[in-house]
């Protein structure tokens, strides 16, 4: 008897670990927050880290804080301001923050690949199988370095040339449903899906 099975294409291979920028990504971007009473989260923040979980993906976040480096904000503070994250988000499976400052030449700090190195092998996956959703170019670069896909947000504080290089070589959003939405869907980077 002649099979008819219709041949389907493989769906695309959904991430391993979603990690985010902080600020302006999850909560709203207001200077060096010091005190946990700011936090506020972006909308929609809540919905889309649980659909994330609910799937089984891994979370994380990537962020520079060099409002420590220079003193406006303490190492207790920010991780005052950290609990409160997770506290109104829920819980990360990594956290990686840098607290350098620009001229302190670390690797941790974005664009260097360094948090996004760090929390894949936190989170035991590949590079590869991350994919970084933030505010700025520096979060695209930083992930592109470290060969994971990527996903800009951008705000009124981005940047054109950051937008054009990020629809050049990764996915742009117009905002963080959309983000999460082209992450699971696999079309976050421009050469290979994940």
């Amino acid at each position: 008897m002649h099979n008819s099975a219709v041949r389907l294409d493989p769906p695309a291979r959904r991430p391993a670990a979603v990690l985010f920028d902080r600020d302006d990504t999850l909560i709203a971007d207001t200077g060096y927050i010091s005190d946990p009473a700011l936090v506020c989260p972006v909308p929609a923040a809540r919905t889309q880290l649980r659909k994330l979980r609910r799937a089984g993906i891994r979370t994380g976040v990537v962020s520079n804080q060099s409002g420590v480096a220079s003193g406006l904000i303490s190492p207790a503070e920010l991780a005052a301001v950290n609990a409160r994250v997770e506290e109104l988000l829920g819980p990360f499976d990594t956290w990686q923050i840098c607290v350098h400052g620009h001229a302190d030449g670390c690797r941790c700090r974005k664009p260097e690949p360094g948090l996004v190195l760090a929390a894949a092998a936190a989170l035991g996956v590949a590079p590869g199988r991350c994919v970084v959703i933030g505010d700025i170019g520096s979060d695209i670069e930083a992930a592109l370095a470290a060969g994971a896909g990527a996903v800009l947000v951008p705000t009124e504080r981005t940047r054109r040339a950051e937008i054009a290089f990020a629809e050049r070589n990764a996915a742009v959003a117009s905002d963080l449903t959309s983000a999460v939405g082209i992450a699971l869907a696999g079309a976050h980077r421009k050469d290979e899906p994940l």
